[in-house]
């Protein structure tokens, strides 16, 4: 399709390269090759009469119409994007759609079971993506529709695409069963003195239960294991002295298939919101709107674990 002399299909290559500003990425990212986006740029430079992106050492900058292009470029591609895959009516028992949901590795583990058990049962075809949100910005492919849903603790969710409060949850600490440095309950001081496991996003990210000890009690824990994952956390604890302050109900996941104790914390520690969002484009697909039923349904029948401090 031409409008006025310009490549429709070339709007996906301009919002590719103001994304990545690297024409080797924005070809991985269309599929094409780098002469291909090379070629790409060229007819674009040459349609808007500006460079668009220059080099500046190793990297390519916007220049200022390059900038001014981004935000309408995208949104352009996505409005088209979300008229050709919405569909007057939804039959989730005939529909062959797939959607892509980013969570944690915690959220995969206590809710996807049973959302995904409910879905074949009532769509059989429809396919579903699990990823993990370990990526640098998961809010980035929210924009770009990239991901159907981005599932994140409420407060760090954004206002500009439409999200839902899912379930809350509390926070247990977990020892291995024969620890002999715990009894039935904790002091604030066994706590701080213990060595713990702890998640860590990476060597430059602090996890959020870490952050807020800092920020509320201004202590710091005795973090003796950085854990990858959330789910790796009560897996290290088991055989060792180490305490670790994880999800209430990873917690009791877990406690079901590891020698584990749970213990209450002995500090009032924040509740986690969950919640889903989903592109402000979508919001009316009868398709996305019953992956969002599916998914508060679940939560909804899940009972609050919130644990109460000892």
């Amino acid at each position: 399709m031409h409008l006025k002399q310009l490549d429709l299909n070339l709007l996906i290559a301009l919002d590719a390269l103001l994304t990545e500003r690297s024409i080797t990425e924005a070809g991985r990212r269309v599929y094409l090759t780098q002469s291909a986006m090379s070629g790409a740029l060229s007819r674009l430079r040459e349609y808007f009469g500006d460079e668009l992106l220059t080099q500046v050492g190793r990297k390519m900058v916007p220049t200022p119409l390059g900038e001014s292009l981004a935000g309408p470029v995208r949104d352009i591609l996505m409005r088209i994007k979300s008229t050709v895959a919405t569909r007057p009516a939804f039959d989730p028992a005939a529909s062959t759609r797939r959607f892509t949901l980013m969570m944690s590795d915690y959220v995969c583990t206590v809710l996807m079971p049973q959302v995904l058990r409910r879905g074949e049962s009532e769509a059989p075809r429809i396919g579903f993506d699990v990823l993990l949100n370990d990526v640098v910005n998961p809010f980035e492919l929210l924009d770009r529709a990239d991901i159907d849903f981005l599932i994140m603790p409420q407060m760090f969710l954004g206002k500009e695409h439409p999200s839902e409060f899912l379930y809350s949850d509390g926070y247990a600490c977990l020892v291995w069963a024969e620890n002999p440095m715990v009894g039935e309950s904790l002091t604030r001081e066994q706590y701080l003195d213990l060595g713990h496991v702890v998640l860590q996003y990476s060597r430059t990210r602090a996890a959020f239960i870490d952050e807020w000890f800092l920020t509320k009690l201004g202590v710091t824990r005795r973090a003796e294991v950085f854990a990858p994952n959330f789910n790796a956390v009560p897996q290290l604890v088991v055989g060792t002295r180490r305490i670790a302050t994880i999800q209430r109900r990873l917690a009791e996941f877990y406690a079901r298939y590891l020698p584990l104790r749970i213990i209450a914390p002995p500090f009032e520690l924040p509740v986690l919101d969950e919640a889903i969002q989903w592109h402000r484009n979508f919001d009316a697909d009868p398709a996305s709107r019953w992956v969002r039923s599916l998914v508060l349904e679940v939560a909804k029948g899940v009972e609050p674990a919130l644990l109460q401090t000892a």
